[in-house]
C-alpha cells in the first residue's frame, strides 16, 4: 500500500470511529422508574404524535402519588443515593458568580441540562427530592444514570440580567463537557430567560433545544436566532393554567409545526399551572431532544 492509500485509509478509519462515538452519544436515555413516571394515559394525539392530551386527575396524580399532598412524595418515587453526587456551589462564569446546585460530574458530562425556576424559587426548588411528586428526583437520576450532568441555578433576576447570567452558565456547561448537547429547560417565569436566550445567537449554537414548562408564549420568537437555526421546542402546560394561557401557547406550536419546525406539545387535561413541573416526563424530552 502506498503512504497516500495508507493515509487515506486511516483518515476514512478516523472518520469511521468518530461516527460511531457521534452516535452512541446519542442514545437514548435508559429508563429509570419509568413504570411511575411515564406510564401516562394519552386521550388525544395529534400532528404524527407531536401533540398529545395526557390524562390529569388531581386526587391521583397529588393526593395518590404524595405522602404528604404537595409537599413530600411517597418513597417509592425517589432514589436518594443521587446526593451523593449532588453539590451547591457557586460557579465562577468569568463575568460572574452564579449560585447553583450541581448533580453529576463537574467535567466530562455525556450531556447537560439546566432547570430554570420560577418567581419566588431559587437552586432549591429544582433540586428538591420530595416536591412535585419526585420529578426533579427523577432528573437528578436520570442525569447520573446515564453521565450527565444537571444544574439548577438561582436565577438573578427575569431580565436581560438574567438572560446573560443564564447564557454565561450555558456557555460554561458547553466548554465543561466538550461540546456535548445542553438542553435548556424554563419553567413557568423562567420561560422569559428561555425567549431570552433563543435571541443569542451565539448562546443558541451551543444549545441542542428547549422545554418550556407552563410558561408564558412568545409570539416574537418566530424571527429569533433560535426559530432560524430550528432549535428543537418541547411545550408541556396544563389545560387550565390561569396564568398563563394554554390556548396561546398552543397558538405557537401550531404556528411553527405547520411550518415543519421541530417542535412538540403536551397538554395535560385539566392541569394547572403547577401541573407541568411535576407531571412532564423528563425522559420522554430529553430522548426528543437529543434525537434531533
Amino acid at each position: 500500500m502506498s503512504t497516500a492509500h495508507f493515509r487515506l485509509a486511516l483518515a476514512f478509519g478516523t472518520l469511521l470511529v468518530l461516527a460511531g462515538a457521534t452516535r452512541a452519544d446519542s442514545e437514548a436515555l435508559k429508563p429509570f422508574k419509568d413504570e411511575l413516571f411515564s406510564s401516562q394515559t394519552v386521550v388525544e394525539s395529534g400532528d404524527g404524535g407531536d401533540f398529545n392530551v395526557v390524562d390529569y386527575q388531581e386526587m391521583r396524580d397529588i393526593n395518590g402519588r404524595d405522602q404528604i399532598p404537595e409537599r413530600r412524595v411517597k418513597s417509592a418515587y425517589v432514589s436518594l443515593g443521587v446526593r451523593r453526587q449532588q453539590v451547591d456551589e457557586a460557579l465562577d462564569l468569568g463575568t460572574r458568580k452564579l449560585a447553583v446546585t450541581r448533580t453529576g460530574a463537574a467535567e466530562g458530562g455525556r450531556f447537560t441540562v439546566i432547570f430554570i425556576h420560577g418567581r419566588g424559587g431559587d437552586r432549591r426548588l429544582g433540586a428538591n427530592d420530595f416536591t412535585f411528586g419526585g420529578n426533579f428526583n427523577r432528573l437528578k437520576n436520570l442525569a447520573v444514570e446515564n453521565g450527565g450532568t444537571y444544574y439548577s441555578p438561582s436565577v438573578p433576576s427575569f431580565d436581560s440580567d438574567g438572560v446573560a447570567a443564564i447564557a454565561d452558565l450555558i456557555r460554561f456547561s458547553a466548554a465543561q463537557s466538550s461540546g456535548k448537547p445542553v438542553a435548556l429547560a424554563c419553567a413557568s417565569m423562567g420561560s422569559f430567560i428561555c425567549w431570552g436566550i433563543a435571541r443569542d445567537a451565539a448562546t443558541v449554537e451551543k444549545l441542542a433545544g428547549m422545554a418550556i414548562l407552563g410558561g408564558a408564549t412568545d409570539p416574537a420568537f418566530i424571527g429569533s436566532a433560535a426559530y432560524k437555526h430550528k432549535l428543537p421546542l418541547f411545550f408541556t402546560h396544563g389545560s387550565r393554567d390561569s396564568v398563563y394561557a394554554a390556548d396561546d401557547q398552543i397558538a405557537l406550536y401550531r404556528r411553527l409545526h405547520g411550518e415543519k419546525y421541530p417542535t412538540r406539545f403536551t397538554l395535560f387535561q385539566t392541569g394547572s399551572h403547577g401541573t407541568p413541573v411535576r407531571m412532564s416526563d423528563w425522559r420522554e424530552i430529553l430522548n426528543w431532544i437529543f434525537a434531533h
